[in-house]
């Protein structure tokens, strides 16, 4: 068997097989279509509809349902007619567009509602059963029928067709003795139902009636056995939609001029009494029962192959995607199934178990329209479907059917969110790999060009945030630079990690895969972020063309991470790339690590500030993002400030308290008095306890390179430091006094 979790990218449709000598339109699609949709809530609960909303409320019922199912189908066609459409039906197709961590938590609940399919037919079966025959015991007829069921399809899905022929010659045959029938008590047409009793509402009813409409998703289920699939389905399934709605149209004008609105709850069987050959309803109903659950039962074991074969289901449960014989049958999926479907005939009936498919239905319809409006309004160069559907009207069906679910029932239908929801998040957990593409990269890059083109050229000092480009080299050595930029990001900002190659002859592959190693290292330390591998024969050159050239429009790093120089002989070229960063207005940030304590305890976070100009309010925004980050999240910030005497300190204190309180962040305002001391001498002794010191930098000029190495050799022996140059024409005092002054309190 090909795994589909393979690292090389193969062909979608090598990933499930499919039946090459398969069944054609009318048996594999029209067929099972149209006799699930004739089915037991026909024969059943259509008097019962009728008679509880009266004849205009069933046609709106019937309308409303069958224009969601026909949005549906045209979303469907629309995927079907684009893609190779396998085993797995409305799964395959949503895992294929949306992703498998969608496409399983859809197909899950859809093997489920396929599954309680079956046990909804068999149970009408049952009850039209025991309703001719009242000594024969209810469960034992439903459980019996089910088994009989699953042992045809075991058989063969051709056997399994080849039966539903004679099946719809049943139906056929019913439906003719039904409309020659007549009357069974004079009644005139009640347009809105009982009125001398305790009817059940629109959107119960409509809960009820829905699932005789979903038919279309058992030639859908069916995709794998099919000839040619994309032809199929749509021809099939629209021609099945449209002789059931034309049915379902004429049905409820005879029921109501033939009875009055009390007979027509009371009496599931009230068509048997209305046509002209009663026993002609009892074979239809029977035909039509027992074709709905085979046309189950042939499509859940489908779907629960396919999701064993794509890995969604756990690993000791791979086993459920095995297929035996020339037509692939899903025997051991057929067995789930059944037991699945034994459990629900044995505790439900057909007013519970319909309306829980009525909710996982619509969830997979939703999903499925979804589907096909998201693949048309990204208009993809490879989603190039023969029927062609307008993004609006099957986002229209995705609206429709999630607006009805809540309309049915608010509380059910957020159930039934939540457990796809958790299904998804399962599934994202398990971190999956497909061997397809999906829609999820394009509707990302949507998002971002729209982001991008809406972007102006001036930054706001509201939303601004550092977006640092990191020179790590190798990020095992240097990881703290990594971490460090990350911690100031609060996985809100872009960080990106580059290395420069020395060998600028290291081909494009060699680089995409050395990226590749990186973002797979950086993810399992849980560091999101972007990876840029480049090569040049001279680092500094390769980070000036890098920071020059890197970034995509107006979003573009502003903020330059690097460790600093270890070699002092290197020392002019590093502070001429420092100049050319600020030349570039770039914020230019450098750690100057001690080897041994690193980061220490991550307690102490020393800020020497000198006023909100030039590099202070940068200095003062870092260290509040950094204090905000989990790893810091323990840490106490110092602000410290270095006066000339006592009367300056009281003054300093003074406005330091005031600056803090203003700009809201959590710090603490230390004044120090220099007693001539140079300030070396105060840094070391004051910030010897730190974590992390922060320091500002002098704006590059004349004999920057002689400043830098006396700030360099200044740094020995204290604790890990961070020496900021803030951008050309920074306003970063606005940022920090820029907010919701209704937090100033």
């Amino acid at each position: 068997m090909i795994n589909p979790f393979q690292k090389k990218t193969s062909n979608s449709d090598q990933v499930i097989p499919s039946s090459e000598g398969g069944l054609g339109t009318f048996g594999g699609v029209f067929t099972p279509s149209i006799l699930t949709i004739l089915g037991v809530i026909m024969y059943l609960r259509f008097g019962w509809v009728v008679g509880n909303v009266g004849l205009a409320g069933t046609l709106v019922i019937v309308t409303l349902s069958t224009a969601i199912t026909f949005l549906t189908a045209m979303s469907i066609a629309a995927i079907a007619t684009d893609q190779r459409v396998r085993i797995g039906g409305a799964y395959y197709m949503i895992s294929r567009s949306l992703g498998i961590e969608s496409g399983g938590a859809i197909g899950i609940p859809l093997f489920l509602a396929q599954a309680l399919s079956v046990a909804l037919y068999t149970v009408g079966f049952a009850e039209s059963v025991v309703g001719v025959f009242p000594e024969l015991n209810f469960r034992f007829v439903g459980i019996t029928t089910t088994v009989a069921v699953a042992g045809l399809a075991l058989i063969s899905a051709r056997v399994a067709i080849r039966a539903q022929y004679f099946i719809m010659f049943g139906i056929a045959l019913s439906l003719i003795s039904f409309v020659l029938g007549g009357p069974v008590e004079s009644s005139t047409i009640e347009m809105s139902g009982a009125t001398d009793r305790n009817t059940e509402g629109f959107w119960v009813v409509f809960a009820v009636f829905f699932p005789a409409v979903t038919g279309i998703m058992a030639g859908v289920n069916m995709s794998g056995d099919l000839k040619n699939p994309t032809r199929s389905i749509p021809r099939g399934t629209f021609a099945a939609i449209g002789v059931g709605y034309l049915i379902y149209m004429t049905l409820p004008i005879l029921l109501a001029s033939r009875a009055d609105a009390a007979t027509l709850i009371e009496d599931p069987l009230i068509m048997r009494r209305m046509a002209w050959w009663g026993d002609a309803i009892l074979i239809g109903v029977w035909g039509a029962t027992l074709s709905s659950a085979v046309g189950s039962i042939l499509g859940a074991p489908r779907v629960l192959q396919a999701l064993a074969r794509d890995g969604v289901l756990p690993g000791w449960l791979r086993w459920l995607g095995r297929g035996e014989g020339v037509d692939d049958l899903p025997r051991v999926g057929t067995l789930v199934t059944l037991v699945v479907a034994l459990v629900a005939v044995y505790m439900g009936n057909l007013n519970v178990i319909a309306p829980i498919l009525t909710m996982f239905f619509l969830t997979t319809y939703g999903v499925l329209n979804l589907t096909a409006g998201i693949e048309r309004l990204l208009d993809s160069p490879s989603f190039r479907p023969r029927f062609k559907v307008h993004w609006s009207i099957s986002l229209l069906g995705a609206v429709g059917c999630i607006s009805v679910m809540f309309l049915i029932h608010a509380v059910a239908t957020v159930v039934a969110l939540i457990f796809v929801g958790i299904i998804f998040i399962w599934l994202r957990s398990r971190q999956l790999r497909s061997a397809w593409g999906d829609v999820r990269r394009g509707i990302w890059m949507a998002l971002t060009r729209a982001g991008i083109m809406r972007m102006s050229a001036e930054e706001d000092a509201k939303t601004w945030r550092p977006h640092p480009l990191v020179f790590s080299g190798v990020p095992t050595k240097r990881f703290h630079l990594v971490e460090f930029a990350s911690s100031l990001t609060l996985n809100r900002g872009i960080l990106t990690l580059s290395s420069i190659l020395k060998n600028p002859e290291i081909t494009s592959e060699r680089k995409k895969t050395m990226e590749k190693q990186i973002r797979e290292f950086l993810a399992k330390k849980g560091i999101q972020c972007l990876v840029r591998v480049t090569s040049a024969p001279d680092p500094y050159e390769g980070m000036e063309r890098l920071v020059e050239s890197y970034g995509l429009g107006e979003l573009v790093p502003n903020t330059i991470v690097m460790g600093d120089t270890e070699n002092e002989e290197s020392i002019d070229k590093y502070s001429d790339i420092i100049a050319t960063f600020h030349g570039l207005n770039r914020n230019v940030v450098i750690v100057h690590d001690n080897k041994e304590k690193l980061f220490g305890n991550r307690k102490i976070i020393d800020v020497w500030w000198g006023g909100l100009q030039g590099n202070g309010g940068l200095l003062m925004i870092l260290a509040h993002l950094l204090k905000s980050s989990q790893a810091w999240l323990d840490a106490t910030v110092r602000i410290k400030m270095v006066v000339k005497d006592e009367k300056g300190a009281v003054n300093a204190q003074q406005n330091l308290n005031q600056i803090i309180k203003n700009i809201r962040i959590v710090a603490e305002p230390i004044v120090l008095l220099s007693k001539n001391r140079p300030f070396r001498d105060i840094l070391a002794e004051s910030s010897k306890d730190a974590d992390l010191i922060f320091l500002g930098m002098a704006e590059p000029g004349k004999k920057f390179a002689d400043y830098y190495y006396n700030l360099h050799k200044n740094l020995e022996g204290l604790p890990t430091t961070v020496i900021v140059l803030a951008a050309k024409n920074n306003a970063f005092g606005d940022v920090l006094l820029h907010g919701d002054h209704g937090n100033d309190n």
